[in-house]
Order: C-alpha cells, then sequence, then structure tokens
C-alpha cells in the first residue's frame, strides 16, 4: 500500500522531490504541496493542488513529510523551518531516487532527499534533512551533517566534515580532509582547499571568503 506523502514548499526542488517520489511506484501516494505564501494556495503544480500553509502537516498524521525549501540566501532555511513545525523523527519520509547509487551500508537521516544521479561510494552517515541535488557525489569516509544542501554535480573527495545547515553550491569541489563549517555557503564551480570557517560564504578558483 502506497503511503501519503506531502511536499512543504512549492518551489522547484519540491517539483524535483515529486518527480523523484512518482519514479518510486507504489511506494508513496504524493497529496500536494504545503506552502506558507498565501499567494500559491488553491494553485496547482505537475498535477497536485498546493493545499494551504505548511501547518496543516498536524491535520494530516496519516501522511509522511518532506521539506523541500533550500536556498543559498537562506542556508539555514530548511533547519528552521523542520524545527517549527516539530514533528517527530517518524514523521518525515526519506526519498532516494532510484538513480541515485547508494553503496550498501550507508545510513540516511530522515527527510534526506538524493535525486537522480547522485552518489554515495561508501558506508557512512548522512544527515537527517540533507538535499543532495543531482550528480552530488559523496565519496568515502565523508560526514555530512544536519540539513545540508549539496547543488548539482558539488563534490566531496574523501574524509570531508560538512557542518549544519552549510549550502554547497553547483559543481563546487571540496578538497580531501577538508572541513565545511556549519552555516557556511560555497559559490557555483568553488574549488575548496583549506576549511570554511562556520557561516562564511567562499568563492573561486581557488575558493576564498566573499564574506
Amino acid at each position: 500500500m502506497s503511503t501519503p506523502l506531502l511536499f512543504v514548499g512549492a518551489g522547484g526542488l519540491a517539483r524535483e522531490a515529486l518527480a523523484a517520489a512518482r519514479a518510486l511506484p507504489g511506494r508513496f501516494a504524493p497529496l500536494g504541496f504545503l506552502d506558507d505564501d498565501p499567494a500559491t494556495h488553491g494553485s496547482e503544480l505537475d498535477g497536485l493542488p498546493v493545499l494551504g500553509p505548511s501547518e496543516l502537516v498536524h491535520e494530516r498524521a496519516d501522511a509522511l513529510v518532506l521539506v523541500c525549501v533550500a536556498s543559498s540566501a537562506r542556508p539555514r532555511g530548511r533547519a528552521d523551518l523542520v524545527r517549527r513545525l516539530g514533528l517527530p523523527a517518524d514523521r518525515y519520509a526519506t526519498l532516494v531516487h532510484p538513480m541515485a547509487s547508494v553503496a550498501p551500508g550507508v545510513e540516511l537521516g530522515e527527510g534526506a532527499i538524493l535525486l537522480a544521479g547522485a552518489v554515495i561510494t561508501a558506508p557512512q552517515r548522512v544527515g537527517a534533512h540533507v538535499v543532495a541535488m543531482p550528480h552530488a557525489l559523496f565519496t568515502h569516509d565523508d560526514a555530512v551533517g544536519d540539513f545540508v544542501t549539496c547543488a548539482g554535480r558539488a563534490t566531496l573527495a574523501g574524509s570531508v566534515e560538512v557542518g549544519e545547515a552549510a549550502y554547497l553550491g553547483a559543481g563546487c569541489l571540496v578538497r580531501e580532509g577538508v572541513r565545511v563549517g556549519a552555516g557556511a555557503v560555497l559559490g557555483m564551480g568553488a574549488v575548496v582547499l583549506s576549511d570554511v570557517p562556520d557561516g562564511q560564504t567562499w568563492a573561486g578558483v581557488p575558493a576564498r571568503r566573499l564574506y
């Protein structure tokens, strides 16, 4: 029997998550989107309605939930929303596209989303509510904290540590053994060769602090 599923957010990531859920026929029964922007309520995305604000998750206790918001301008936004909703861990789905590659022994936290082409090459723990967009790559011995966003083709070499709610931009490369701090943002295509402190934004080749 398919499990009812609600998507919190009504932007691009939510649409991508819906497509991934639909690629797993029989596992999920998508119900619709929830969004805190009243202008979206009553509209339709990819054949599903925007049902109302995020707080409606509490009225559908039978449904699993995915929080589908991600922004480099607000890297902690998904964490803030999850904490505001206050749902128990078992209310969250874990969504892995059938075209993602996840090594045996990998532990995925609740609410994690791995889109098509994402690869995790060896056993490791990936935190709760992590988003790995298409072709993101985690190699051996990485430690990816809760609420991290890895945009398309972001690549972690071995033994990389990524702190809570960091945002790794599309196509960035992080050298082996480097730490990316909590709430840090890496720009698109950044080549990160040294540790990035908490909350800083780095970009460039090699990457340097912007602010």
